[in-house]
This record gives structure tokens, sequence and C-alpha cells, in this order.
């Protein structure tokens, strides 16, 4: 016997494979959306249709740009260093350091993190693009901006060894960061004091 309609289940089960949320908090997303106007419901539902189609990766940086756009503002714009490339995990990483002022280089993401026991090696992400841009922008510093994690200080290692012995300054956001705190959720003044603290490898 079916406790809830079929209808409310489905949407229950949609928001459930979300991460971090449970079926409580699933269930409190179904019925706040049940109980909303139903234009407002056609409204979201038309933003997720559109989703899939409407985004695309610029092709230098990685970076996530509008469906049909080559290549990202953020590397475009003139007034940004084409010579310095934060190198980040994901795309939202460029968002919260956007967000401190502080940066006026350019990006590079990586799409992930290295992290064996996830089954994603290095050849998965974005790291000889990484390698090939340093040589055609004639890149002079590379800020290695990946999560103070196990897989971010790994991964950041492993872009070390792939740069080699090229002329480039290599340096690691430090003091500001704590151990296990994803770039995501750290405060903008925290982001910002890693960023002025940076060291070089």
């Amino acid at each position: 016997m079916n406790i809830l309609p079929p209808a409310l289940q489905e949407v229950i089960d949609a928001f459930g494979l979300l991460p971090g949320v449970g079926p409580r908090t699933a269930e409190r997303y179904a019925y706040y959306l049940l109980r909303r106007d139903p234009n407002s419901i056609h409204k979201l539902v038309a933003a997720l249709e559109e989703l899939p189609g409407g985004i695309g990766y610029c092709q230098k940086t990685f970076a996530l740009v509008p469906a049909g756009q080559e290549l990202s503002d953020l590397y475009t714009d003139p007034r940004r260093d084409k010579t310095v490339i934060a190198v980040v995990a994901e795309p939202f990483d460029i968002v919260a350091i956007e967000k401190t002022g502080q940066f006026h280089g350019t990006y590079h993401v990586l799409g992930g993190l290295v992290s064996p026991i996830d089954g994603i090696g290095p050849e998965q992400l974005h790291i000889a693009e990484l390698v090939k841009r340093i040589d055609e922008d004639k890149v002079v510093e590379v800020i290695l901006a990946t999560n103070a994690s196990v897989e971010g200080e790994s991964t950041a290692l492993y872009i070390q060894q792939q740069i080699g012995d090229r002329k480039v300054i290599i340096s690691r956001l430090a003091q500001g960061l704590a151990v296990g705190v994803d770039l995501e959720y750290a405060d903008q003044i925290s982001l910002g004091r890693a960023f002025d603290n940076r060291q070089t490898l």
C-alpha cells in the first residue's frame, strides 16, 4: 500500500539523489514545492530542463560557459593576467575565489582531484592541458588552489612533477584555509588571506 501518491514519492526520490539530502530533507523539499504556486514549479522544471543543453566548458580553462561559447570571459578579458594561473578542482571554486576580488589572473579547472579510492586517476583530469597552457601562454606562476585534503595535496604534488623543470613559480594557498575545508565553503576573508600568503613550492 502506498502511503503517498506516486507523483509525490517520485519527487521525494529525485531530491534524495542530491548529495547531502537525506530522506527527511527530501520529503520537506517535495512538500514545500507541493504547497507552492504551480507557476513557480513550472519555472523550476523549465530551468532544470534547460540545464544540460545550456552549459558548456571553456576549451582553454574548462570553466563553465554558456553552451556554444568557446572561451571563458575570465580568460578573454584583457584585464586578466594570462601568465598567472590558479589551478582549481571544480568550476565553483572559481566563484569562491572571484568573490575575494584579490585574484586577477586566469583559472584552470582540473575537473576533480586524484582519488584512487574513487577510481579517479591523473589521466582523467585536465593536467596535460594545464602543462600545454603553461607553454603556450608563457605562464610565470601557477597557484595550486586545490583543497587542503589528502586528495588535494596529492594532486598538487602530481602537477608539480608534470611541470618539471619549466621556469615557472609554483605556489600553494596557505594560512587561512583550515585542513579539510573545501574552497567552495571557505569564507572570503580566509580565502583572501590564503591568496596573499601563498607559498612558493
